[in-house]
């Protein structure tokens, strides 16, 4: 053991010391605890035989762990050197009391606010996430909460799960809405999802309004002169002239609880609200008293602020309100993809010759 730790060292700090890769290669290899794998793999049709090749690895087979002690427990009995998570709260007191052997911390994913970046830091602990894995899935998901709104999709089915087949037998009841010509708002949608949901509005014949701090995409964005996209640094021009308004912002310190009713009250009444990004991002109180006095048409919400909503949570039973349980990442093909670029960060820790040849590293 002390062995393999000397040529670990020797391959991190870039130290002739034989062929330390080529004698890792045929030793011991690190040890990976993926704490939460349920959470990822909950049908057991995920392939993580690339991450087997180059780390011992060990499964929790739960969803969350939620006990602080057993989540100390289970790093300290595994031995980890790398630690995986997804979308699981990790205390700083738990890193905190984490082993020595932990070197590593992986967020099987894109948010890492539930990550206690300071305490990794102070620890000498790096950590990495996935930010591009689920680009694709995420716009789509966003688009099918705009396409169903617009045709009262969920609404016909709610009545007909209820026995209720008037729009079949008599005039039809609920509004439609084509899509050309609408607007869509994106709340921070300058980044790689915002923009993929724009370039499906616009093929859908829409108007795209995109918010940015600068008031203007960089030079060589694809949708940076195109004549339907209109770039802004006043969000309520945005939220003013939107027929529907999709959040796209990263969930921390400055955008937490920062959409609430000073943002909803200058929305049109028959626009929607979509949200495919962090549910904290919201104020829910103030967005559960907007929904109940009609000042929108409804929301679309695939987050919420805590996850799931508490049981008691109006949310559940407002009619305006369409609720999914955060699943624009759940495609088995998106998952996949996310089990194999985890692979990728690990494989470049494994064979990095010093921290700079790592990447997607956070801070």
């Amino acid at each position: 053991l002390k062995l393999i730790s000397m040529l670990r060292y020797a391959a991190k700090k870039n130290i002739p010391f034989l062929n330390h890769h080529r004698l890792l290669s045929t030793m011991a290899k690190p040890t990976a605890i993926f704490l939460n794998c349920t959470r990822l793999d909950y049908d057991r049709k995920l392939n993580f035989d690339k991450l087997a090749e180059i780390v011992d690895f060990h499964r929790n087979d739960t969803d969350y762990v939620t006990d602080p002690k057993e989540l100390v427990q289970l790093v300290t009995d595994s031995k980890a050197e790398i630690v995986i998570t997804k979308e699981m709260k990790v205390p700083a007191e738990c890193v905190q009391e984490f082993p020595s052997s932990v070197k590593l911390l992986c967020e099987a994913g894109t948010g890492y606010n539930n990550i206690p970046i300071p305490a990794a830091q102070a620890k000498g602990i790096t950590v990495c996430n996935i930010p591009t894995y689920s680009t694709e899935a995420v716009a789509h998901m966003a688009i099918t909460y705009v396409m169903n709104l617009s045709i009262n999709m969920f609404e016909q089915q709610a009545m007909l799960q209820k026995g209720d087949r008037s729009n079949f037998t008599g005039p039809f009841t609920l509004p439609l809405m084509e899509l050309g010509d609408k607007t869509i708002g994106l709340v921070g949608g300058g980044g790689m999802i915002g923009s993929k949901v724009a370039d499906i509005a616009l093929a859908l014949g829409m108007n795209v309004i995109i918010s940015s701090r600068r008031g203007k995409l960089p030079d060589d964005h694809r949708l940076a002169t195109h004549p339907k996209v209109k770039v802004v640094s006043d969000v309520d021009h945005l939220l003013t002239e939107s027929d529907f308004v999709s959040l796209h912002t990263p969930l921390n310190d400055q955008t937490r609880g920062s959409f609430g009713r000073a943002q909803l009250t200058k929305m049109k009444p028959t626009a929607y609200l979509i949200n495919t990004s962090r549910g904290a991002v919201c104020n829910e109180a103030e967005l559960i008293a907007c929904l109940k006095e009609g000042v929108i048409a409804g929301a679309g919400l695939d987050v919420t602020a805590t996850e799931p909503a508490p049981m008691d949570s109006e949310l559940w039973n407002l009619p305006n309100v369409w609720l999914s349980p955060h699943i624009g990442w759940r495609r088995l093909e998106t998952r996949q993809r996310l089990v194999d670029m985890t692979c990728d960060n690990i494989k470049a820790y494994c064979e990095a010759k010093s921290p700079e040849d790592y990447i997607n590293v956070v801070s």
